[in-house]
Order: C-alpha cells, then sequence, then structure tokens
C-alpha cells in the first residue's frame, strides 16, 4: 500500500478537560474520497482543524502530504478548504466572481507578488468546470447560495491543490442544488486528480460522493465503504434516517437500540 496522503495516528485532542477526540488512528489514500459523519459535537469540523494545523493535538500525530498541517497550509498548493457557512458577501463591497476565484491564489503566490498568466488562465478554467463561466464578471453579491459555493470551489481550488477539505458544503441548498454541487465536485476530483475530504451530517449526500466513510463520535466507530455502515451504528448515532443508507427503515428506533446511546462506549472497527 503507497504512503497515505493524509495519516492520523493515536490522536487524542481536548478542549481543556473537554475530550473532543479520542485514539483516532485513520489513512486516506491519495485520490479518494473520505466522507467524515458524525452527530453534532462528534469531533468533525476539529478534525478538519487539526488537518488545517489550526490547533495541535493533545496526543498522537497528524501528517498531510508528508508534512505537519501548519507546513502543508503554508505551501500554498497542498489543501484546498471550503469552510461551514462561509460569510455572505456584502452588497456594497464590488468584487466579482472572478477577483474572489483568484484570491485563491494568494497563499501560493504570496500577497505582494503578481499572479503568474498560467494561473490566472487556470482560474478561468476552473470558472468554467465549475459551470459559472458566464458569471465571471458578476458582482459577488448578486449570486444564488448555490452559485456562490461554486466560486468559493474555484477559489479552493485555485493554487492547484492535492488536498480538498470540504466542511458541510450543502447546508442551506436545496436538494436539486445538492446534486448539481455533488456531480461537480466528482467531476473536479477526477479531472483534477484531488484527494477530497467532505464533512457532512447529510447521510445522503455522503454516500453518493464518497469511497469510503469514517464515523466520528469522539472515537472512530467505523471505517469502511458506504454501504457496509451497520444498521444499529446510524440508529446510535443519528437516531433515524435509515433511508438514507437505502436500508429501509423509519425515525422510529426498535424498542432494543435506544437512539440517545453514548456511541462512544461501544466501538466498531471494520477492516481497513
Amino acid at each position: 500500500m503507497s504512503d497515505p496522503i493524509i495519516d492520523l495516528q493515536d490522536l487524542d485532542f481536548a478542549y481543556r478537560d473537554a475530550l473532543v477526540l479520542k485514539d483516532v488512528s485513520l489513512r486516506v489514500e491519495a485520490g479518494t474520497t473520505l466522507g467524515l459523519i458524525g452527530p453534532n459535537g462528534g469531533g468533525k469540523t476539529t478534525l478538519i482543524r487539526l488537518l488545517l494545523g489550526l490547533l495541535e493535538p493533545t496526543r498522537g500525530s497528524v501528517r498531510v502530504a508528508g508534512l505537519a498541517p501548519r507546513d502543508a497550509v503554508r505551501r500554498g498548493d497542498i489543501i484546498g478548504y471550503l469552510p461551514q457557512n462561509p460569510a455572505n458577501p456584502d452588497a456594497r463591497f464590488p468584487i466579482s466572481v472572478r477577483q474572489v476565484a483568484r484570491l485563491g491564489l494568494v497563499g501560493k503566490t504570496g500577497m505582494l507578488r503578481g499572479y503568474r498568466r498560467d494561473d490566472l488562465k487556470f482560474v478561468d478554467e476552473l470558472l468554467g468546470m465549475v459551470g459559472i463561466s458566464d458569471l465571471a464578471d458578476a458582482p459577488l453579491a448578486t449570486l444564488s447560495g448555490g452559485q456562490l459555493q461554486r466560486v468559493l470551489i474555484a477559489r479552493a481550488l485555485a493554487p492547484r491543490p492535492k488536498i480538498l477539505l470540504l466542511d458541510e458544503p450543502t447546508t442551506g441548498i436545496d436538494r436539486i442544488g445538492q446534486q448539481q454541487f455533488l456531480q461537480s465536485i466528482d467531476q473536479l476530483k477526477r479531472r483534477l486528480g484531488l484527494t477530497v475530504v467532505f464533512v457532512s451530517h447529510d447521510l445522503r449526500a455522503v454516500t453518493a460522493i464518497s469511497d469510503r466513510i469514517a464515523c466520528l463520535q469522539v472515537r472512530l466507530h467505523y471505517h469502511d465503504v458506504p454501504e457496509h455502515v451497520p444498521a444499529d451504528l446510524v440508529y446510535r448515532m443519528f437516531a433515524c434516517d435509515l433511508e438514507a443508507f437505502g436500508l429501509g427503515g423509519t425515525c422510529n428506533a426498535p424498542a432494543h437500540v435506544h437512539p440517545h446511546v453514548n456511541a462512544a462506549e461501544t466501538v466498531t472497527k471494520a477492516p481497513r
């Protein structure tokens, strides 16, 4: 097996005395899509912040493309990131779609250096790839939520990163828009050779796009292909929504499964 592009080993993280992640070991192979799921407060966003070098682990190690996360971020062309709930554009700030997408080049070229011609050409190509080339000169504040997400994806990919981190990217987008967004991400992954980490509470979205799923609630409770996710694990983590996995069921958990069981008490690990 080749070296993973993301490698977490024996990872713990705590905010003061509050344990958020415990004994998490996870490998993500280059060119794959990992869906990261789990209940609110389960540690998903914390894990993303660790990958970005915004937090330091309490114990264990984090390597991204063989580097410490902060070093990977400083390189500018390893990690692209779409944050959860990005700020809405101010209508009084006259910035175009193309200008916002080009801002993704700053981490690669530096604040005071001019952009290379081939990088500018690539940004224009990205706008076409995400289906908004006709909006390149439109003011950002005039876009719909789905269109804005596409601009931010282009900005994240402008420096040609190896890894794309997506934190709840389909929140606030209608079902049709979500399907179009997921198709676009899958096409970009294949065309640009990306490794994608897709964080979401939307089980349907995760299973539609992911090669493997990691389920977090403090500990890593599952890491395998989507179709092998145990039904009782879904009940313990989410209390309902088994239909999202094509398993049938309803939001009424069976009598022998309490929907609020602390899943950290029972760890299910599948072969990797």
